[in-house]
């Protein structure tokens, strides 16, 4: 079951949009492996910004590992009835904190890898009850079940930018 336009604000309709599917969590696993596969396709190009004040590969690729960490608490709390507001995700004052431009995109990839396998076996024993569960990020509603497809979504979304602005596919 999709999420109402109601389980989530409106800045994240760019991403829920991206996710036509129906089951979240084949989408959710099926970018396991599009991720491991990145340092590959990135052969060469790790470093590469498309513009000067962009980030590089492995910077864009740290910033998506930090959504999935964010975007994963808020479901886990929410899905656990603790109603609570959570505060912000400013990527542009974490990305450069999270030092990604040192890293090896092998790492960075690795990571996430981990973090989503991690995330789906939470999103597994959810019940019913508990996608619909909600509360606020950034001082706006959103439910458990929004915020997977908000993760998959923010993932397609930067795979794209990946393809177009960078040239790696």
């Amino acid at each position: 079951m999709r999420p109402a336009e109601s389980d989530y604000p409106e800045y994240f309709r760019k991403y829920v949009s991206l996710v036509p599917e129906d089951d979240i969590l084949d989408v959710l696993g099926s970018q396991v492996a599009i991720i491991d596969a990145l340092p590959a396709r990135a052969s060469g190009k790790e470093t590469f910004a498309y513009a000067p004040g962009k980030w590089s590969v492995r910077e864009l690729l740290g910033h998506v590992g930090d959504g999935e960490r964010v975007f994963a608490y808020r479901a886990l709390t929410f899905s656990r009835f603790n109603a609570i507001s959570l505060p912000a995700f400013d990527e542009e004052t974490w990305t450069p904190h999270g030092h990604f431009a040192e890293a090896p995109l092998r790492e960075l990839a690795d990571e996430f890898v981990a973090l989503r396998r991690a995330n789906l076996q939470m999103f597994q024993r959810l019940e019913e009850p508990q996608w619909r569960a909600g509360g606020q990020g950034d001082n706006k509603p959103i439910t458990v079940r929004a915020l997977a497809y908000v993760m998959a979504g923010h993932v397609r979304h930067h795979l794209a930018i990946l393809r177009e602005r960078y040239a790696v596919g």
